[in-house]
């Protein structure tokens, strides 16, 4: 395993071309606003479960932001910013008339209002994403003869980690505030004979791709990733049924044609390498529960969260319209 050349004489950073397929980011391109790093990221989702656990005592924004040690003022602009509309707003939408009358078990107000389809997501995302498996050979090799770029990204769930070959994305994982090394650490274990290259450009071009409508083009999103013929299965499964709707890992052991195989079922959706894409947060407990999630639980509340707020199409919208008004 070895680290691509990171910088030319005279200390200057020598350009690092971004794999094929995705366009280079220009210094002057910024991320959309809704892009936050993980410990802004940690403040939404920690209001949201706070909200989700709250809703019947109606917390005022002084509280929630309180909870999270932000002021009212930051508070409210960095979740408006995200979701697109404003705590007060999102508790209004969360403890409605359908999910009130969903709560009568141990199920969370999320949880209701995704099981009664409280604007419920649609499709997860317009992306045509094909899944490519590794080859015994590849995974064989561990690497070996093959450069990964990999790059860091802010995207709507906090930093993540993005790594490619050239036959497609492998790795998307979100990273927690400080766990930059050990996140980097656990994707070169999975090629341990790879040359590794950093690309941040290509990370972005990547993380825009996925999360900003105005980015996608039209080609489909390949991945390319390693696992057993029964984990390749499942996660062929998830992009079929995830990327529709919520599902269980019944409905997924069944589509499969391996009803008796719900706990296996669940390793394979734990070990999915490819967050957002390959949807495990969609999967859900047979009783509509939120159960847990490979990089967190509260970030998996928070994605479905922002996923039936329709936050993507509401920050481009409104981005669109102060465009046109400031034109006219």
């Amino acid at each position: 395993m070895k680290d691509g050349p990171a910088s030319a004489a005279g200390g200057r950073k020598k350009r690092v071309a971004p794999a094929k397929g995705v366009r280079n980011m220009r210094p002057m391109d910024t991320l959309p606003t809704n892009f936050v790093d993980s410990r802004d990221f940690a403040r939404i989702a920690k209001a949201i479960r706070y909200i989700d656990a709250n809703f019947r005592s109606q917390p005022k924004l002084e509280e929630v932001a309180a909870h999270v040690s932000l002021s009212e003022f930051h508070f409210n602009r960095l979740f408006r910013r995200w979701a697109g509309i404003t705590p007060k707003q999102y508790l209004a939408a969360v403890t409605g008339s359908a999910a009130r009358e969903a709560l009568t078990g141990q199920v969370s107000v999320l949880d209701a209002a995704l099981t009664v389809g409280l604007s419920g997501p649609g499709r997860l995302h317009d992306l045509v994403v094909t899944l490519e498996a590794m080859t015994p050979g590849e995974l064989k090799a561990q690497g070996e003869g093959t450069t990964v770029r990999y790059g860091f990204s802010n995207t709507p769930f906090g930093r993540a980690l993005f790594a490619s070959t050239p036959r497609g994305l492998s790795h998307l994982a979100f990273v927690d505030a400080g766990q930059e090394t050990a996140a980097l650490a656990t994707l070169r274990a999975t090629a341990p004979r790879a040359e590794f290259v950093l690309d941040d450009d290509a990370a972005r071009s990547i993380a825009l791709r996925i999360w900003s409508p105005k980015a996608r083009g039209g080609a489909p999103l390949r991945l390319n990733i390693g696992g057993t013929n029964f984990q390749l299965k499942v996660w062929q499964a998830l992009l079929e049924l995830g990327a529709r709707d919520r599902t269980s890992y019944g409905e997924l052991a069944d589509s499969i044609g391996a009803a008796s195989s719900t706990r296996a079922v669940a390793g394979a959706v734990g070990a999915n390498s490819v967050a957002w894409l390959i949807p495990c947060h969609h999967v859900l407990r047979k009783g509509g529960g939120l159960g847990g999630y490979r990089w967190g639980e509260d970030r998996k509340r928070a994605m479905l969260a922002w996923e039936i707020l329709g936050a993507s199409a509401t920050v481009d919208d409104a981005r669109e319209r102060r465009r046109v008004a400031a034109r006219a």
